[in-house]
């Protein structure tokens, strides 16, 4: 396993990817970690960091898909190319790959940790769910996936007899569970701190409290 490093490192650039934002920095001698796990990179302006996904992990590079719609995801997306910010990470638990017949399914933004998890599992078929076909733009980012939009359901087009690796809202992991008992699901909070400190991220999964920061975001449902 990856070990967390905190480095200040220099954008690269920032695309426009449908309503997202696909935030690119130098790597550093930061570790991408493993497909699932995130980092936490500090918004320019904000006290707070942001917790994020790694989305690509090109050479060289760290790549973020964000959804700018609060203050610190949309300092982020303003940012310019040579702008510096401190990045934390790798933290939490990934994906497990060690499994026989992958299914990729997201929903929104929940889509972030997919294309670099397909890029570890040599692309496995994918499924992809959105609002509106603005925001289904960002299935540029896995191109062979299976995209179904809002009323469609991820769940409504799922092949059966699959070993299931999701990350969406709350409502689609508790569908695709429904589903898929041992699924691996990436649940989403807000986090302060990335390291088990604060207890901002502690979330009830099947009765129990988790704290996503250390004990996610991937949990296995079963």
């Amino acid at each position: 396993m990856s070990r967390p490093r905190r480095e200040r490192l220099s954008v690269t650039g920032v695309e426009s990817v449908g309503p997202y934002a696909l935030l690119r920095v130098r790597r550093g001698r930061i570790e991408p970690g493993a497909p699932g796990q995130f980092f936490m990179l500090e918004a320019p302006g904000r006290v707070l960091p942001r917790p994020m996904s790694l989305c690509l992990a090109p050479p060289g590079e760290l790549a973020f898909l964000l959804d700018p719609i609060g203050p610190g995801t949309k300092a982020l997306a303003r940012l310019d190319a040579g702008d510096r910010l401190h990045v934390f990470g790798p933290l939490g638990n990934g994906f497990r790959l060690d499994v026989p017949r992958p299914l990729l399914v997201g929903g929104g933004i929940g889509i972030a940790p997919l294309p670099y998890l397909a890029e570890a599992l040599e692309h496995p078929p994918a499924v992809l769910g959105f609002r509106s076909a603005h925001h289904a733009q960002a299935a540029a980012l896995l191109p062979c996936a299976e995209v179904v939009i809002d009323p469609t359901l991820v769940t409504d087009v799922m092949p059966v007899n699959r070993n299931v690796l999701a990350c969406g809202p709350e409502p689609m992991l508790h569908a695709v569970r429904a589903l898929a008992p041992d699924a691996q699901l990436a649940w989403e909070a807000p986090m302060a701190c990335g390291y088990g400190a604060c207890f901002g991220c502690v979330v009830e999964v099947e009765g129990e409290l988790k704290r996503l920061c250390v004990e996610g975001p991937v949990l296995c449902s079963s």
